[in-house]
């Protein structure tokens, strides 16, 4: 008897555990972003991460687009940092905006431009 007794309350605590978990989450207990889910751009390093992206496709496409600005952002937590910027630049006197995913990992000094398009 003793042993189902323990069972019982044992499961009983988890359910319990997670109801104060899952209210928690809903009164914005939870700070951090969730992991793989996109969010607002917090990164102060964003201008850099910008013309990265600008100057990685000057050399990949073989053009040369002045980077203006970062226009908006949100980041991905992955293995690393996506970062989902609409970058402004211009294309000799034509100013336009372009989507750019970048992908940085500075612990090992690694980024990559992933996707550069006109939007």
């Amino acid at each position: 008897m003793a042993l189902k007794t323990h069972f019982l309350l044992l499961i009983i605590s988890f359910l319990v555990a997670t109801a104060f978990h899952d209210v928690a989450a809903a009164m914005g207990g939870q700070k951090e972003g969730r992991v793989g889910g996109w969010e607002p751009i917090k990164d102060p390093k964003v201008k850099e991460i910008g013309e990265f992206a600008v100057s990685e496709h000057n050399k990949e496409a073989k053009a040369s687009l002045k980077y203006e600005g970062v226009v908006k952002g949100e980041t991905q937590v992955v293995s690393g940092t996506n970062y989902q910027l609409r970058i402004a630049a211009k294309d000799g006197d034509i100013s336009g905006n372009y989507e750019a995913v970048v992908w940085d990992k500075p612990w090992n000094k690694f980024r990559q431009l992933t996707s550069f398009k006109r939007a």
